[in-house]
Formats: C-alpha cells, sequence, structure tokens
C-alpha cells in the first residue's frame, strides 16, 4: 500500500539536501545522455562514460561542502584499506550505476548516493534522471518515491503463497544458478527484467518478491538501494548459491574487507 505525503516533513533534512545532490549530478548526465558521448576502458573494461565523470565531480564537491565524512565513489576508488577500514561513517557513491543500461539508451540507469554508518547502509537515494523516479530511504523512518516533488510511501511485499513469485533479473548480467534458485520456490514464476540498482528497488517497493545476485558487484552498486530495500521492511542478505533461500544467511555489510566486491547476496522481502 502507498501512501502519498504532501510536504517533505518525513523525509529528514540530510535525505533532502542528498536528493537534490543527486538530482544535479542527473542533470549532468542528462546533458550527456541526450547526445553523443565519448566512451572509454576502465581497467576492469566496463565501459566508462563522461556522463560518470560530470556526475562523479558534482556529487563529491556537493557532499565535501556538506559534511567532513569520507566519500568512497566509483570514480575515485584508489583508497588504500588502511585508510578506509579506519572509517567508522562515510559516503558511498556510483554516480552512474548501470553504464551498460546508458550506452544502449535504455533509461535503466541511476545516480547512487548512501550514507554508511558501522558497516551498514542507513540511508540512501537511488534516482534515476531518465525516469524521472527517484528512491529515498531512511532506515528506521521509511522509505519513499518521488516524481515532480510528490513523495509516496513504499513497502516490501511479502509473496502471499498463491500468487506469481515475481523475481528481479539483470538485462546485462544472467547467471544460470539462478534456475536453482526458481526451482525452489513453490509456484509459479516470472522474471523481472531491469537494469541498475533498480532491480532492488523493485523489491523495496512490493513490485517482486526477490532478487537474486549470483554475479558480480561492489560496494557503491548496492549501499544506496540497499538502504532503500531495508528503510521499505525487505532483507538483503549473503547468498549461498547451494542454499539460496536459506533464512539465516548473514547480512550484506559494507567496508568490512579490504575488496569492494561484494558477495553474492539475496534481496527478499
Amino acid at each position: 500500500m502507498t501512501q502519498p505525503l504532501n510536504t517533505l516533513a518525513q523525509i529528514n533534512t540530510l535525505a533532502q539536501k542528498v536528493l537534490t545532490i543527486a538530482k544535479e549530478a542527473g542533470d549532468k548526465i542528462m546533458a550527456i545522455y541526450e547526445k553523443d558521448f565519448a566512451i572509454y576502458e576502465k581497467q576492469d573494461t566496463s565501459p566508462l562514460t563522461e556522463a560518470d565523470l560530470a556526475a562523479h565531480n558534482v556529487i563529491v564537491k556537493a557532499l565535501e561542502a556538506e559534511s567532513d565524512l569520507p566519500i568512497l565513489s566509483e570514480e575515485s576508488a584508489d583508497i588504500s584499506w588502511d585508510e578506509r577500514k579506519t572509517w567508522s561513517s562515510y559516503w558511498l557513491v556510483d554516480p552512474l550505476d548501470g553504464t551498460k543500461e546508458f550506452i544502449k539508451k535504455n533509461g535503466e540507469f541511476t545516480v547512487n548516493i548512501a550514507l554508511i554508518e558501522n558497516g551498514k547502509p542507513t540511508m540512501g537515494v537511488v534516482y534515476a534522471p531518465a525516469l524521472n523516479k527517484s528512491y529515498v530511504g531512511i532506515v528506521g523512518e521509511g522509505a519513499w518515491t518521488e516524481v515532480d516533488g510528490e513523495f509516496t510511501a513504499i513497502s516490501a511485499r511479502k509473496h502471499d503463497g498463491a500468487e506469481v513469485w515475481k523475481v528481479v533479473g539483470s538485462r546485462s548480467h544472467q547467471s544460470p544458478e539462478i534456475q536453482n534458485l526458481l526451482a525452489q520456490l513453490e509456484g509459479e514464476t516470472e522474471l523481472v527484467a531491469m537494469g541498475s540498482s533498480l532491480k532492488l528497488c523493485l523489491v523495496a517497493e512490493g513490485e517482486a518478491h526477490l532478487y537474486p545476485r549470483l554475479g558480480p558487484t561492489s560496494e557503491w552498486d548496492t549501499g544506496a538501494a540497499h538502504a532503500v530495500a531495508l528503510a521499505a521492511g525487505a532483507n538483503v542478505t549473503v547468498l549461498d548459491p547451494e542454499n539460496p533461500l536459506d533464512e539465516n544467511a548473514d547480512a550484506l555489510t559494507y567496508n568490512q574487507k579490504e575488496s569492494v566486491l561484494n558477495p553474492f547476496f539475496l534481496v527478499s522481502a
């Protein structure tokens, strides 16, 4: 069930500022999205566009003006573990998540900004500029979508035992292990394709029941949408391919190891 908000009274001031920052970055992205753009290669061979760097610069400058917290961004990820492991709170940023979707021009890309505290996402903003839609999550307070200034509360929706299981998949990455998980669900299943961090947001807003990720992701890919999912009442847990529906699985955490790669994970209502 969704519930419109007439004002921003339920969205705290910091989240409002982060949403504004995400939209400013989105404006930079859309200016490039609407024309031809240059594509470079990162060391890991993933495509990098001018839009990544433009959005990164906007976000970092604005966050540095807002707080003294350190910032870990995909576009400035060469911070040593010796330094990162001293952080109790920091900003986790993906200036343009879903670069492949951006290049394909299907609109399914996002700006992701998360506040991480003691290894857990506590606040996140996900903005999809081409879709003109934002997601805001404050753990312990609630989660909302925002379109044209109107906020609507969202919540994850558990499977009722009779309906079709809606399971989120990726347009750009498909994993055969997902079939093992689908086989363990009782009843009919439907794969819902989506790009970028919007996959987690689909579970957060009750449009899907599960999102199993059995492929590589980095912490900045998930932090903001993870916060939205938690704020909406969903769970994000480490996924064991041999036991993908383990109810006792550990929660996904951040900045707890040298590598910024996530383990496989499951988002569930």
